[in-house]
């Protein structure tokens, strides 16, 4: 991934809603979910989560298909480990980052 691409991806995920729905793909693994059912499970009106969906997918973290009259949005693994390999290359000198001094910090 690109400096670009990065910060594209960055940016999509520094919004509350959008973090919620890509954390909620994430988890239902590559079948994911379906558009309406992803906005009850947040609780946001689905033309709130279309907003947020297309601003996940112009950054290339989550790809949609049509089943039937539903859209099904997935993570984008591929784009999700880019998006970490490029963080931990970055940002940790190619070493751990150290999660434990992580949280610490964060509780402080």
């Amino acid at each position: 991934m690109g400096p670009d691409s990065i910060i594209r991806s960055l940016g999509a995920l520094a919004q509350e809603h959008r973090l919620a729905a890509f954390r909620l793909l994430v988890q239902a693994g590559p079948e994911g979910m379906a558009a309406g059912a992803l906005a009850d499970a947040l609780g946001i009106p689905a033309s709130s989560l279309s907003f947020h969906l297309a601003q996940l997918s112009h950054a290339g973290l989550v790809s949609q298909r049509r089943v039937s009259r539903s859209i099904i949005y997935a993570a984008d693994y591929a784009a999700m480990n880019g998006l970490l390999s490029y963080l931990t290359e970055n940002c940790c000198a190619g070493g751990s980052c150290a999660p434990a001094a992580t949280a610490e910090r964060m509780a402080s």
